[in-house]
């Protein structure tokens, strides 16, 4: 045989490889689990001890196998007698045996470890030792609370949880937040985030890539969002909190995804917007009546609680009043004259209009102004199209400005009389006026009306003087 044979290096077939009997293979087996092992043949000897379970109690393998049984070293003598049969016994007991027990480390003190032990077969199918997989009870206990925490936020929690995946979709979703998204927890899985959500996947899309660059946020987040379910699309707000995922596997960490918690504060919030909104109303209204109150004439004072009532309320308004003063109940034809506009250009206080020509409005037929007159109640429009073109249009046709998409209007009624009508204006960056706003533009009405009524009485005075 040549040299290169006989030292197994190469020849003209190729490199050669030594044999091995896998005992390498098993080695590092042993030695990469995470939990603590050792084996013991028929006789109660250790036979295998693995890195883990040295670095639990301190032994090494060299200092460990061969050894018979715990008594003396791994174990206290008073109790090794029972720790060992209990061990043993899994040899003869079918499955895996878990027990609890108090452990000696190399330096004197004690572990508390919980075990996993089970039969090891010979060829012959007949029991040829026992293996035994053990950890500490804190750590087996924190891994058993994680599961248990893991499963209980994912099954049974009583606010949203989804699991997102570094592409930004859901890979997982508990029964919470798929009643909230409005579809089944299945059919959420993999799916972009905007085809759940028709309004605020932006800003949801930009908090879930911030978690996954720099780590959670110090505070919930609240997001108003506006989810597509079967019955249509649902405008809610969600307070939600972020974490970022990491694998515990590597040695480097490495993002699995983002776990997103959220709870739906909708409610809670619109009351509290609702709550403000009155007191800042309510303050308007205050200060509208100390500012009328200074004025000398009665008209002055309306145009003042005009001005006061835009203010986080409207863009444009304007006073029409009836033509001959007023109008009783059921008297046709009503005929309106502009009494006062705010400034269609520049913003500006709100100007009286020249009604001495008692020219009538150009409204057509059919005017929410006319049939706020006709119901002795508030009317509401809007424009109903997104196209400007057409907004532009909608708005002109009923003589208000170009740049009107909402309206509302209120009529001004003073002693069981109707004196006229006050319209408010929103444009497009506003909503559409909701019933809330019109309480509100009736409680301004009733001032403008009750001023313009004391105005009508001054004039008449004045003309009976002349």
């Amino acid at each position: 045989m040549s040299a290169s044979r006989r030292s197994g290096t190469t020849d003209e077939l190729g490199p050669q490889e030594p044999e091995r009997d896998g005992s390498d293979l098993l080695a590092a087996l042993l030695d990469g689990m995470d939990a603590a092992l050792c084996a013991f043949d028929a006789d109660g000897v250790v036979t295998h001890w693995n890195r883990e379970a040295e670095r639990i109690l301190g032994w090494s393998a060299e200092e460990a196998v061969g050894r018979r049984g715990f008594a003396g070293w791994a174990v206290r003598t008073a109790d090794a007698e029972e720790v060992e049969s209990r061990l043993m016994s899994a040899m003869h007991a079918p499955g895996r045996q878990v027990h609890e027990f108090a452990l000696l480390t190399k330096d004197g003190g004690r572990v508390l470890v919980r075990t996993q032990s089970a039969a090891v077969r010979g060829p012959n199918g007949k029991p040829a030792g026992v293996y035994c997989a053990f950890s500490e009870v804190h750590a087996q206990i924190d891994l058993e609370r994680s599961i248990a925490l893991s499963e209980a936020l994912l099954e049974d929690a009583s606010w949203g949880v989804v699991l997102v995946d570094a592409d930004l979709r859901p890979a997982v979703v508990n029964a919470h937040a798929a009643r909230a998204l409005g579809i089944g927890r299945t059919a959420v899985l993999g799916r972009p985030l905007g085809e759940l959500l028709a309004q605020g996947v932006e800003e949801l899309e930009s908090a879930l890539t911030h978690v996954l660059a720099e780590g959670a946020p110090p505070a919930p987040a609240e997001m108003w969002v506006t989810v597509r379910t079967p019955e249509g699309e649902k405008r809610r707000c969600w307070r939600s909190g972020f974490l970022r995922l990491s694998s515990p596997l590597a040695e480097e960490p490495v993002p699995l995804g983002v776990g997103w918690l959220f709870q739906d504060v909708t409610e809670s919030k619109q009351s509290e917007q609702e709550a403000s909104q009155l007191r800042f109303r309510a303050n308007q209204l205050h200060r509208a009546a100390r500012a009328a109150a200074e004025c000398e004439e009665p008209a002055e004072a309306a145009v003042v609680h005009l001005d006061f009532s835009l203010a986080g309320f409207a863009d444009h308004a304007l006073i029409d009043r009836v033509a001959g003063g007023s109008v009783r109940d059921g008297e046709e034809p009503v005929r309106l004259v502009r009494a006062a506009a705010t400034p269609s250009g520049a913003p500006g206080p709100s100007l009286p209009a020249d009604g001495r020509a008692g020219l009538p409005a150009r409204y057509a037929e059919g005017h929410p102004a006319f049939q706020c007159v006709e119901r002795i109640g508030s009317v509401r429009a809007s424009a109903g199209a997104s196209d400007p073109e057409q907004i532009r249009e909608w708005a002109v046709a009923r003589q208000w400005p170009a740049d009107a998409v909402h309206a509302l209007c209120a009529v001004l009624r003073s002693r069981g009389r109707t004196l006229g009508v006050v319209t408010f204006l929103r444009g497009a960056s506003r909503t559409q006026f909701e019933r809330t706003d019109a309480m509100y533009a009736e409680d301004v009405a009733v001032r403008i009306a009750a001023l313009l009524d004391l105005a009508d009485e001054h004039l008449a005075e004045g003309r009976e003087r002349g």
